[in-house]
């Protein structure tokens, strides 16, 4: 609490001082403004008015997500207008960040003069989006017509809504969700910010989520899965904070998987077969990255999706929460589990089996150690009969001493 108070007394005094200077030096900075083209360049331009020649003159930024601020000096012209023309290729900002600047002043005695700081969106302003929002999404498109952009609409909030119940929670503070048209342009989108797409992508750090859903007889099965699914990684992200990396990968997709509003055929026909096929991966391997091939990351998916609804239906949102809280302090895979719900993943999985699957994992068990204990049967058995047959009968022990 001490904290807060001395940090706000601090801007406090900061904002009386930069004004203070400001009356004194009669410098002002106005008309800040920025433009950009999306993975291209960024121009940021203001007006500095000055009675007297100013010593320096700085731009400073900092994108969202970026540990540092960026420090640039401009000069002004005959008018005190300065521009400064930031190329992505020299310094990449990151796609979809809100990017805050601000100008600084010093006067030829010294006096240091801020201008108030500005903001705005880096998003892929290479398309026409159109948007439909509240106070908690905005959606964005530029492939359908409005039917289209509102049927997003209604999937994401649906699973807001959903997820925000299941993990009880609140929304927290705007959430974007972009949706292209294509998974290329997504992953060209990334690719100018030096990042790549896999399937489909959130930035739960940024509030957003970015999805690709072609207009068409499936748009409606698309949105409602994916939008949804998107959402929960950012929830979860605000969940846990930085922490949310230390999850592991079986309980963020799993719990992702419980939002989409309709069911993933492929998951229910995934499981099924791994069931019959005694094929079904061991969650513990799960907490890891799921396997690189398609049929493996399905299987991963399906997995992760019922032990989930299994754990969630057991233990309940508060299970979840404490789960969540165990692996967000840094206990691993199995001791996460252990101190949130008292048994390690290894065992939740056998009873997940049991439950959901109806395995018998006792005796399928022993089904697969079965070879092994014929082999070691006939190890211990052959040593055992020779042992037999070299021991006298007590009647042939007895006729010799005859």
């Amino acid at each position: 609490m001490r904290s807060i108070l001395a940090l706000t007394l601090s801007l406090g005094l900061l904002l009386v001082f930069a004004g203070q200077a400001r009356a004194q030096s009669g410098v002002e900075v106005t008309e800040l403004s920025a433009s950009y083209i999306f993975g291209e360049e960024i121009t940021f331009s203001a007006r500095i008015m000055s009675p007297s020649p100013l010593q320096d003159v700085y731009l400073f930024f900092l994108a969202e997500g970026d540990a540092n601020t960026r420090i640039f000096p401009v000069q002004p012209d005959a008018e005190g207008r300065v521009e400064y023309r930031h190329l992505i290729r020299d310094g990449l900002v990151r796609p979809f960040a809100q990017v805050e600047y601000w100008f600084q002043a010093t006067t030829a005695d010294g006096q240091i003069v801020a201008s108030e700081h500005a903001s705005f969106l880096y998003e892929d302003n290479r398309f026409p989006w159109q948007t439909l929002e509240n106070e908690q999404i905005r959606v964005h498109w530029y492939t359908g017509d409005v039917t289209f952009g509102q049927a997003a609409f209604d999937a994401a909030r649906a699973g807001l809504e959903k997820m925000t119940a299941y993990l009880g929670m609140q929304t927290g503070s705007l959430i974007h969700v972009f949706i292209y048209a294509s998974a290329a342009e997504v992953q060209d989108a990334l690719s100018l910010g030096g990042y790549a797409w896999v399937g489909g992508s959130a930035s739960p750090d940024l509030g957003v989520a970015l999805t690709s859903i072609e207009p068409g007889e499936d748009q409606l099965g698309e949105m409602a899965r994916q939008v949804p699914h998107e959402l929960t990684h950012i929830l979860l992200y605000r969940l846990t904070g930085p922490a949310y990396v230390s999850l592991p990968v079986w309980l963020v997709e799993g719990i992702a998987s419980q939002a989409e509003q309709a069911t993933n055929a492929d998951y229910i026909q995934a499981l099924s077969l791994a069931q019959q096929n005694g094929t079904l991966l061991e969650m513990t391997s799960l907490c890891a990255p799921f396997p690189a091939d398609a049929s493996g990351a399905i299987l991963a998916y399906a997995q992760s999706e019922s032990f989930v609804r299994y754990l969630h239906a057991a233990y309940g949102t508060s299970g979840l929460r404490l789960l969540i809280q165990a692996y967000a302090d840094g206990l691993d895979c199995e001791q996460g589990a252990t101190r949130a719900l008292g048994l390690p993943v290894s065992q939740l999985d056998v009873q997940w089996r049991q439950s959901i699957l109806g395995e018998n994992v006792a005796g399928l068990a022993l089904q697969n150690l079965l070879p092994y204990l014929v082999i070691l049967v006939i190890i211990f058995t052959i040593p055992l009969w020779g042992i037999l047959k070299r021991t006298p009968k007590a009647d042939d022990h007895e006729h010799r001493h005859k």
